[in-house]
């Protein structure tokens, strides 16, 4: 039912506003319902309909300033309270001065007298440094640099220096440009990367040491250095080159790695040879002494037969070893000589084309002429005629 729609019984039009007998006086005034919500709450206004109430110079009363004061400190101490982080450090402030750290959890601070600001100390943070560069043998090259860090102390973080971050970028460019300066630009691409980057952390930590930025370095990474785009193509040709190098090299050091076990081997076998040699020089040497003590009394008790039996043996010996026949034929004083050894070879090149003739026909091999043991026995007893006669000669 609306409002305004006139009901049963002996109420007048309900309306929200009560005006009875229907008389359309409209809505209340606003600062009449304000002054009665103020009186309601004890801080002045209509009380009731009399509107009487102890007043203080025509202000608010005294119980409304202790109500408002009461707020106020609530809030004011339920604003103090605020929580570090894990892995934060706050650093507090009492009047802009510095006042203490403060640990991770939750902390209570007297608000608009202490400020604390947070410093993350457990997470690296990392930035990166690059330009054109100019080497020790005048050559540009665009180096980048990778520098990972960071904070140990928060206060010198925040306070020692003006901005702590630009100053590290700014030590970082300088050691860079530093190392660089004083490398060649071939040892910058290719082999001398690792020691640009170790020369280049040892020169920063040095330089930030005595602004004490609260910072730690904890590593850098250089990245692949790189030419100018205008001579990228030479530059890769000599990279090419040195890589070729450097592979040679570890190359002929796997060969030589390789062959010296063996040279050693065969150093030894030569020792072992020569060891062993000279040990068979002695030997004989000895055996030749102590057959020499053995033939000596022999000698003085006979000295003809001795000598006699010596000089056939040493005939036997230089017979047995040559292909050379002498043939002694009595009543004659002329010996034959037959260079056996000559016809040997004469025969063995005669029958060298048909041995190779055979075996391309996968024929029977010829077997080679032997001399036979009639030759030698003829040889040997001519020897022994030869040194029959040569001591008839002599006797």
């Amino acid at each position: 039912m609306a409002w305004n729609q006139p009901g049963n019984g002996n109420n007048n039009d309900r309306d929200p506003w009560k005006n009875q007998g229907g008389r359309d006086q409209g809505p209340p005034d606003l600062d009449e319902a304000i002054k009665n919500l103020l009186g309601k709450l004890g801080l002045g206004g209509n009380k009731g309909k009399g509107g009487g109430s102890n007043k203080t110079g025509g202000g608010f009363p005294a119980r409304g300033f202790g109500v408002i004061a009461i707020i106020a400190v609530a809030i004011w101490f339920i604003a103090g309270f605020y929580t570090v982080k894990e892995a934060e450090r706050g650093v507090v402030l009492r009047f802009g001065q510095y006042h203490n750290l403060v640990e991770s959890g939750l902390h209570w601070r007297p608000l608009f007298v202490d400020s604390v600001q947070t410093v993350d100390v457990s997470n690296v943070q990392q930035f990166q440094s690059e330009g054109f560069m100019l080497t020790q043998d005048e050559n540009v090259v665009h180096v980048e640099l990778d520098v990972q860090y960071r904070i140990v102390n928060p206060r010198d973080y925040l306070y020692a220096v003006e901005n702590a971050d630009n100053s590290l970028a700014q030590a970082t460019d300088s050691a860079l440009r530093y190392v660089v300066g004083h490398t060649t630009m071939d040892e910058v691409l290719t082999v001398g990367r690792e020691a640009v980057r170790q020369n280049t952390l040892e020169l920063l930590e040095n330089i930030i040491a005595p602004y004490q930025l609260g910072i730690q370095v904890v590593d850098i990474n250089l990245l692949p250095a790189r030419p100018p785009e205008a001579v990228k193509d030479a530059f890769d040709d000599a990279i090419a080159a040195q890589e070729d190098e450097q592979r040679f090299i570890r190359e002929a050091e796997a060969y030589a790695r390789e062959i010296e076990p063996l040279a050693r081997g065969q150093v030894r076998r030569v020792l072992q040879e020569a060891q062993a040699y000279r040990e068979q020089v002695v030997l004989k040497a000895q055996g030749e002494v102590a057959r020499f003590n053995e033939l000596l009394p022999q000698y003085k008790a006979a000295p003809q037969v001795t000598r006699e039996r010596l000089y056939i043996e040493t005939l036997e010996n230089i017979y047995s070893n040559t292909a050379k026949v002498m043939v002694d034929v009595e009543g004659s004083n002329n010996m034959m000589y037959l260079p056996l050894d000559k016809v040997l070879e004469k025969q063995r090149a005669s029958e060298q084309p048909a041995r190779n003739e055979a075996s391309s026909t996968n024929s029977r091999p010829t077997e080679s002429v032997q001399p036979s043991s009639s030759t030698t026995t003829r040889s040997n007893n001519s020897g022994i005629r030869t040194s029959d006669r040569f001591n008839d000669g002599r006797g």
